[in-house]
């Protein structure tokens, strides 16, 4: 990933208006900014959240609130909790997200 064109400038994350995106079970609500083409979203799942898809996107993923699931496709599981982060590249590792509590990401793709 290459930034470029990019000045300067910060995100008041509650002042950017709230995406409904349903899963399997559960939703998530998006907050986003495009930045080019790097996608920026502070992303909350509510609790019982079960993504509908497997996910090929890369992603670099810090988790700030909650606790967050995510398997791959080969059945390695990993959970994610305030501070841990995860990141994988486009293509390389299908993933899919899901949650008991509820979560709340940092994410950059």
């Amino acid at each position: 990933m290459k930034m470029k064109d990019i000045p300067f400038g910060i995100t008041e994350w509650d002042s950017i208006e709230k995406t409904e995106h349903k899963g399997d079970t559960g939703k998530a609500f998006w907050r986003t900014r495009q930045f080019g083409d790097i996608r920026v979203r502070m992303v909350e799942y509510t609790p019982g959240y079960l993504a509908d898809h497997w996910c090929a996107k890369g992603h670099i993923l810090l988790c700030l609130e909650g606790e967050l699931h995510t398997e791959l496709d080969d059945g390695r599981t990993f959970t994610l909790t305030p501070g841990v982060s995860y990141q994988v590249a486009d293509d390389a590792e299908k993933h899919r997200s899901s949650t008991k509590k509820g979560a709340m990401l940092f994410i950059v793709d």
